[in-house]
Formats: C-alpha cells, sequence, structure tokens
C-alpha cells in the first residue's frame, strides 16, 4: 500500500502538470481559464475541508491521550522542555539561513520585472503582529469555537490543559483516557477512508495551478524559486546532520518513512493535510504513540521549519527589489521579531503573506512588494510545506531518543514483503 500510495501521488502530479499545460496552451482567454481552474479546485477544496473535519478531532484526542500516559507532571515539563528546545534551536536556524542565503544570492537585484507603486496594495492585511494579540490569541474563549474554527494553537492549549488535569485525577480518569483512545483510533480510521481521496486532489491542485499560471511563469521568477529550493535544500541537510546526531544513521530512514506525507503536503501545498498520515508513519517508524501524539501537534504551532525560513527570504526579496538596503541590526531584529510573529501558522491558508506583510510594514517597505510574490507563492508554499513536514518528523524521533521512547530499527516493511 504504501508504495502504491506514493505512485498514485507522483501520477496524478505528472497528470495534473500535464493537464494544465495543455488548458493553458491551448485556451487563450483568461476569464476561461480562471473558470476552469475553477472546477478543479473544487476537488481540492472538497479533500482540505475533509482534512479540517479531521484535524481537531485528531489532535485533541492524540495529544490529550499522549499527555495523560506521561505519567507524572515532571515526565511531562522534561519532555516540554526538550521539545521547545528542539524547536528554538530549529526556529533560529531557519531564520538565519534564509537571511544568509537571499544576502548571498540576491535574487532580488536580479529580478528583471517593473515593480509595483509602492502605494500599491496587495489586498492582504498586515494583522497580528503585537506579542500581545499573539498572546491573547494563544488561549481559546471556548474550545468549541477553536476546534470549529481549527484554530490548531488554540486546540493544542486547550489539550495541554485537559490532558494535565486528566493525569492528575489518576485512577479517576482511567476511563476517559480509555475513551480518548478509542476516539483517537476512530479518527485515524477515518484519516486512512480521506487519504483515498488525496491523488485526485493533487492532480486537481497541480492542474488548477498550472492552467492559470503556466511553466513560463518559473522561468520569468528563475532565480527567486532557484535560490529558495537550492536554501531548502540546505536547510534539510542541517536538519538531517543535527538529527542524525541524536539518532544516528536512522535519519535517513526517518525520511524514507516520512516520504508520503512530504509528497502530499509538497503537492497539496498545505501541512495540515499531512499531518494524520505523518503522525501514523512516525508511530511505524517506531516513536512512541506518547511522544508523537505530544510532539508533532506542538510542532504545527512552534517549528514551521520551512514557513519561518520563507518569511525572511522572502521578505528580504522584496527589499532588494525595491534597493532597501537593512542593517545587521534591523536583520537581527527581524529574526527576533518572527521568532514570535511565525508560530501558529499551521492551518491558516498563506498565513506566511499575513506574516510577511506585517513585517514589511514593520521595516517601512512598500507592502506592493507582495505583488511579486503572489503569482509563485503556490510553488513556493509547496516547498515550504514538505519542509515543515520534515521538521516535525525529525523534532519527534529526537525527543523520542532522549526520551528512551524510540523503538530499535526494525527491517523496512518494504524489504521485509520483498523477502517474503
Amino acid at each position: 500500500m504504501s508504495k502504491r500510495f506514493t505512485l498514485y501521488i507522483l501520477l496524478g502530479m505528472i497528470l495534473g502538470i500535464f493537464v494544465g499545460y495543455g488548458l493553458n496552451s491551448s485556451i487563450t482567454d483568461a476569464e476561461s481559464l480562471a473558470r476552469v481552474a475553477g472546477y478543479f479546485s473544487i476537488v481540492t477544496d472538497v479533500f482540505l475541508r475533509l482534512i479540517k473535519m479531521i484535524i481537531a478531532p485528531l489532535v485533541f484526542s492524540t495529544l490529550v491521550v499522549g499527555i495523560a500516559h506521561m505519567g507524572d507532571t515532571a515526565s511531562l515539563g522534561r519532555v516540554g522542555v526538550r521539545t521547545l528546545g528542539w524547536f528554538l534551536l530549529a526556529s533560529v536556524i531557519s531564520l538565519m539561513l534564509g537571511i544568509l542565503m537571499v544576502s548571498l544570492l540576491q535574487p532580488g537585484a536580479s529580478l528583471a520585472l517593473p515593480l509595483p507603486p509602492a502605494d500599491a496594495t496587495a489586498g492582504i492585511k498586515a494583522t497580528g503582529l503585537s506579542l500581545r494579540e499573539f498572546i491573547t490569541h494563544l488561549v481559546p474563549r471556548s474550545a468549541a469555537e477553536a476546534m470549529a474554527n481549527n484554530e490548531i494553537l488554540q486546540i493544542v492549549v486547550f489539550s495541554i490543559f485537559f490532558g494535565v488535569a486528566l493525569a492528575a485525577i489518576g485512577e479517576k480518569g482511567k476511563n476517559l483516557v480509555h475513551v480518548v483512545g478509542e476516539i483517537a483510533e476512530v479518527m485515524l480510521k477515518v484519516t486512512g477512508y480521506v487519504m483515498l481521496f488525496a491523488p485526485f486532489a493533487v492532480f486537481a491542485a497541480i492542474a488548477a495551478t498550472v492552467t492559470t499560471q503556466g511553466l513560463g511563469i518559473l522561468v520569468t521568477y528563475g532565480a527567486f524559486i532557484g535560490g529558495f529550493y537550492l536554501s531548502l535544500g540546505v536547510l534539510w541537510t542541517i536538519l538531517v546532520i543535527l538529527g542524525s546526531l541524536v539518532i544516528g544513521p536512522r535519519v535517513l530512514k526517518l525520511i524514507r518513512a516520512v516520504r508520503e506525507p512530504t509528497l502530499l503536503a509538497f503537492s497539496t501545498a498545505s501541512s495540515e493535510a499531512a499531518y494524520p498520515k505523518t503522525l501514523e508513519q512516525l508511530e511505524k517508524f517506531g516513536c512512541s504513540k506518547r511522544i508523537s501524539s505530544f510532539v508533532l501537534p506542538l510542532g504545527y504551532s512552534f517549528n514551521l521549519d520551512g514557513s519561518m525560513m520563507y518569511c525572511t527570504f522572502a521578505t528580504l526579496f522584496i527589499a532588494q527589489a525595491y534597493s532597501i538596503d537593512l542593517t545587521l541590526t534591523q536583520q537581527v531584529t527581524m529574526l527576533l521579531l518572527l521568532m514570535v510573529t511565525s508560530k501558529g501558522m499551521a492551518g491558516v491558508p498563506r498565513a506566511s503573506l499575513v506574516v510577511i506583510a506585517a513585517t514589511l510594514s514593520f521595516f517601512h517597505i512598500p507592502e506592493a512588494g507582495l505583488l511579486l510574490i503572489l503569482a509563485v507563492d503556490h510553488f513556493l508554499d509547496m516547498g515550504r510545506s514538505a519542509t515543515n513536514v520534515i521538521g516535525n518528523s525529525i523534532a519527534t524521533a529526537v525527543v523520542a531518543k532522549w526520551e528512551g521512547q524510540l523503538a530499535p530499527a526494525v527491517a523496512d516493511e518494504d524489504e521485509t514483503r520483498a523477502h517474503s
């Protein structure tokens, strides 16, 4: 099933490219192209709605069970500190790498496109930048509201309180822990049904994008797109090296184990879409359920490595395009600012653009510069979504190893089947 699923995803991507290119080449009217792409988007939207349908109960149930199984509060605190420590390290590396790579490659300086007027609007509101708004947004006014709106960060906060309280009442809560655990099992089963629809969603997502944008736009923005994906490659390498320092050569098997959710995140440009499959593959890899159920949901709020690197890379790209030089002090300030404002972006479509808009405003860089990246943002979102999956997978495996909750290496399932 594993290899077949990967093959179906790849076939969906390839077919989507060919169909989208054919439609883009044969239809010259922009309005007709948008209408055709809209039909494809129906399939993608339905799939993403199915994912949103299961994400809140899945995060809540798995996180609560994970916390309840931690045992005493000392164990919970130790795991929490180790998890957040790794997230902080990965965040600093991601943000600094974005600054370093865009400064070395200078893709904005070589952009051969007319710049949008500085007073033009990109239609994206720079909201949610202040520390006050971020902290108050952490706490849900209602658990039901948080789940209804798929506010992952708020769901995580409520789940932590609920899980800690459930663990604190000891024997009285055992039955409820069992019930919540069964809910998690049911939601994972529902996830399996939803994933059967994934190849069709991948085909539709790629076809819709190529139909409207064509492949020529990749040439126009070649330096920017190429530089960003090169930077992602460097980030992957750093994360793998850091992971290998803790879990050893098994980190390469981990990357292979999460290839399906990574490919799914890439093709749908959604980290959220890959969450259920990532959780499943991490447990198959050997991470204990209590660790993966705790670390992964937190990672979706605090450890979006690809999205964080994109924020610094894109912001400085726009500054370069407008010939605005930021001092070293300003760049350090940007890094510290984005350490806070980049959190909680999972599950919010194009949330990176909102964060970038706010950062541009803070440093008095024309917000109109967002118009330069909007045309190719979907192609870039594919890469950063896949990177988010890789970063959180490595983080989960590392914490599991530190806690002695990573099962010894076993023969690869595919190899076992091949020899049987």
